[in-house]
């Protein structure tokens, strides 16, 4: 509270340069959703016309302030709309999709919010200097103090690149949260004096309120655009484990030095609220964890560039299918495909040109397939093709339909096989393999069916039948 009409003046002109400067740079700089700042614009009005209000008393009525009084109204209003802005911004700049980081600002709220019940709420709610009415306006305030260290937290967690606007506003509001911190330890255990220097971090957040608003990244701080970020880095891991060691420390404490007076009540209520919490960020963790491995699985199962299945689900999917058809008693039919002339393409269009027809080829090939069919890239321009309870000739069938819609005017070649029922894999494909390569021998442009050629396997079969 200023000391004369000079520190008066002055000390109301930087609480409301701040509002003002914030609706200088919604004008210049046109943000998005400039109704947040509108809020925190009016947040800030107010809570400089509590400070202008309880200066007033004592330099127009030559009093003291009563409590509570107008400026207290005031500081009350202000709050929530600052609240709501905050939240607002950082809703809109991750777009609603950061759960983790809301836990991560809850859980060093609750540990801060323990130390502020101890040491500040609870004194102040079993005092009776005041009535009851008064003690709930004196609670407000550190409730405040609780809340605005979480959005603080939320504001530095997780919000993607730190634009200046991003950096002058998370300031602003430790610095308030600060001198918030301060002034009431000032007054719960001591005296306050007219014009402390205590009073300079709460000037200087008016300054970086206002300097956010004439920055040009205010425009970018409402942009929905950050992909947030839950990587759990050292600093947070640490601002973590602070905050959960708060109940535990302050118990032994208060057992070892408060000579057995202990907040029990207090102190229980927030441990099971960080453990909770930190439950919660767990299971998030391990989701987390589990969704990624998931990808990482999925992706390892297809082909980069067209989509599809890969070798690797071949290899997999085809021994499958073969004991399914084995015990079902259904045929099984592989080809194995190889687009024509495929290096000439490249040659002559380019390598683009060849990727581009190899996505549009397999997303037309899919198209003609049965929902039980499976098409893989083997390799390079080559493509296999499973075909579930299909003999040869429906195989057959359905490749001419793949031929019909082959993108381009282009063509491609096929060898198909059919399984007998005693074969290996390797020697299933192997036949389609071979029938390929005869169907490019031919003239390309065909399909080739594998005839059955007696294996060692076979021969070895046939010695050990009965005669």
């Amino acid at each position: 509270v200023p000391d004369n009409w000079w520190q008066t003046g002055t000390g109301a002109a930087i609480g409301l340069a701040a509002p003002a400067s914030l609706l200088v740079g919604i004008r210049m700089h046109r943000p998005h959703r400039p109704g947040l700042w509108w809020m925190l614009a009016a947040g800030l009005s107010c809570i400089a016309a509590g400070d202008l209000a309880y200066a007033l008393y004592e330099r127009v009525l030559h009093q003291s302030a009563p409590f509570p009084s107008l400026a207290d109204v005031l500081y009350l209003a202000g709050c929530p709309l600052i609240g709501f802005s905050l939240i607002g911004i950082v809703r809109t700049r991750t777009a609603g999709r950061d759960r983790v980081s809301w836990i991560d600002a809850t859980i060093v709220a609750s540990g801060f919010g323990l130390l502020s019940w101890v040491f500040l709420m609870a004194p102040t709610a079993t005092s009776n200097d005041l009535p009851w009415f008064g003690r709930l306006v004196a609670l407000a305030y550190p409730v405040w103090d609780v809340l605005f260290l979480a959005l603080l937290v939320r504001l530095l967690a997780g919000l993607g690149a730190r634009l200046p606007a991003l950096r002058l506003l998370a300031g602003a509001s430790a610095l308030w949260l600060a001198y918030d911190t301060v002034y009431a330890l000032v007054l719960q255990y001591g005296s306050y004096d007219q014009g402390l220097l205590i009073d300079i971090p709460w000037l200087l957040g008016f300054v970086l309120f206002g300097a956010t608003g004439l920055h040009p990244s205010m425009a970018e701080l409402t942009q929905p655009v950050v992909q947030p970020s839950t990587r759990l880095s050292r600093r947070r891991l640490a601002l973590l484990t602070g905050a959960s060691l708060v109940a535990p420390v302050l118990l032994l404490s208060q057992t070892l030095l408060a000579r057995g007076r202990v907040d029990g009540i207090a102190i229980g209520a927030a441990s099971m609220l960080l453990f909770l919490l930190v439950v919660l960020r767990i299971v998030g963790l391990v989701r987390q964890v589990e969704e990624q491995s998931e990808q990482l699985a999925a992706l390892a199962r297809r082909d980069g560039l067209t989509g599809i299945s890969n070798r690797r689900t071949w290899d997999s999917e085809l021994p499958v299918a073969m004991d399914r058809a084995r015990r079902d008693g259904v045929p099984l039919a592989v080809a194995i495909l190889d687009l024509d002339h495929f290096k000439d393409f490249n040659d002559q269009y380019g390598h683009q040109a060849g990727d581009r027809l190899l996505k549009s080829a397999t997303s037309a090939w899919s198209s003609m397939l049965r929902t039980t069919d499976l098409l893989c890239r083997y390799g390079g321009e080559e493509f296999s093709v499973l075909l579930p309870a299909a003999t040869t000739d429906q195989a057959a069938e359905v490749l001419e339909r793949l031929r019909a819609v082959t993108p381009q005017g282009q063509t491609f070649s096929a060898g198909l096989a059919g399984w007998d029922g005693q074969e290996v894999s390797d020697e299933l494909v192997g036949r389609a393999d071979r029938a390929l390569y005869a169907a490019k021998a031919a003239g390309r442009d065909r399909i080739v069916v594998g005839n059955h050629q007696p294996t060692a396997r076979d021969h070895q079969a046939a010695a050990a039948r009965p005669r």
